[in-house]
């Protein structure tokens, strides 16, 4: 095997070299002026008002749920089909999951099972815009006025996804929106997050957690003199680099170029693989625009079995293949905590059938069709014959 096709991968140019290589050469590598600058050219991007960077998406989570006031007991209900961070970044605050079974289609989190989840407990709803889909946000919005709940949405998946027409990250329908820009998500820093926000009280907050908690400017007591600073919460160094901000600000200039391609190539598989019989591909609701961070196929039942074949089969072809995801609440460290199989039936079959391939911006023409015609291949010598779909490419 001389070419591997990962599922996913970042797509760097000279520009992004050329942003970073200017602040290696500048006085400021951190703390300096490129972490307002990406800031606001985020804020914009989105429509939020603040935008607040940290050094990953999981540390932009767990700064959210602490502004938001969420503390030992407290109930949050999310999705099972996503990264372990967007629970554990609750558990840091002592906080209890609650887990929302998903819609079967997309994957995101069923807001109509969403209110009976709902006790006297919960103090926030965390919807998770799975492979780039936005979930139902105003139905959810509308379910957390009813209860005061804060809405704090998981958006690592879909910068540049669009709900209702609108970009996710202006939070009209939420109180805060987190990002991450790993190097596999819409655009990258290298490592890195943000939360969005247009409540002034929830930026002033988040700016003090990702940096010890410390403020230089509202003080409990007249400052002993210029150099005085106070910590008012336990925060964390939790600050990105002004290194990887320059990266940021560069990246988001190409950000719609990133979707537009990444659409391309969801519209390719999705019209190759068409009515095919042996797995559902993704789908896109009315309501949603989205990112396409991932492209999920579900294997139909006869197939169900053949997952781990599959996935071997692709590695070996030189597909990068993975799944996305081990329902959070089925690892090893929740079982332990006391959550049981069966809690979320839809994500756990769900699991059962998924498997993401590859979709990036840099994916070639060429890599596209190996895939489908390697994809349909493995399914045709397993004794079911079905010729490839000649999608436009």
């Amino acid at each position: 095997m001389t070419h591997f096709i990962p599922y996913s991968r970042q797509l760097i140019d000279e520009d992004d070299i050329r942003a970073v290589s200017e602040v290696l050469r500048s006085d400021f590598i951190t703390q300096g002026p490129k972490i307002s600058e990406f800031e606001d050219a985020l804020a914009s991007y989105c429509g939020a008002r603040h935008a607040v960077v940290f050094n990953s998406g999981t540390s932009a989570l767990h700064g959210a749920y602490f502004v938001s006031g969420l503390t030992e007991g407290d109930e949050f209900i999310t999705s099972p089909n996503t990264f372990v961070a967007t629970a554990n970044a609750g558990l840091y605050l002592r906080a209890i999951p609650v887990f929302v079974d998903i819609e079967p289609d997309t994957g995101a989190i069923n807001a109509d099972m969403i209110e009976q989840a709902v006790t006297n407990k919960t103090k926030a709803i965390i919807p998770v815009h799975y492979a780039g889909h936005p979930c139902d946000m105003e139905h959810i919005y509308n379910i957390a006025q009813k209860y005061g709940l804060t809405v704090i949405e998981d958006a690592c998946h879909a910068l540049g996804a669009k709900y209702k027409n609108e970009n996710i990250g202006g939070c009209k329908y939420s109180d805060m929106v987190v990002f991450s820009f790993h190097p596999l998500k819409s655009i990258t820093t290298g490592e890195g997050g943000a939360v969005l926000t247009n409540s002034k009280e929830f930026y002033e907050k988040l700016t003090l957690f990702r940096t010890h908690g410390i403020t230089k400017e509202h003080f409990s007591r007249e400052p002993d003199g210029g150099w005085y600073h106070e910590m008012h919460y336990l925060g964390y160094n939790y600050r990105m680099t002004d290194i990887q901000a320059a990266l940021g600000t560069s990246q988001l200039k190409k950000l719609d170029d990133f979707v537009e391609r990444r659409r391309e190539v969801a519209r390719i598989y999705s019209e190759s693989f068409h009515d095919n019989p042996y797995f559902d591909t993704t789908v896109e609701k009315d309501y949603a625009f989205s990112s396409y961070h991932l492209y999920p196929i579900k294997l139909k039942d006869r197939y169900v079995q053949k997952k781990k074949d599959l996935f071997s089969k692709l590695i070996e072809y030189g597909i990068g293949a993975q799944v996305h995801y081990i329902p959070v609440y089925l690892h090893s460290y929740y079982q332990k905590k006391g959550y049981g199989r069966g809690l979320c039936p839809f994500a756990e079959e769900f699991y059962k059938r998924a498997i993401s391939i590859p979709i990036y911006p840099a994916m070639s023409d060429r890599d596209i069709r190996y895939v489908i015609e390697k994809i349909l291949g493995i399914f045709e010598n397993w004794g079911l014959c079905m010729p490839v779909n000649k999608a436009k490419i």
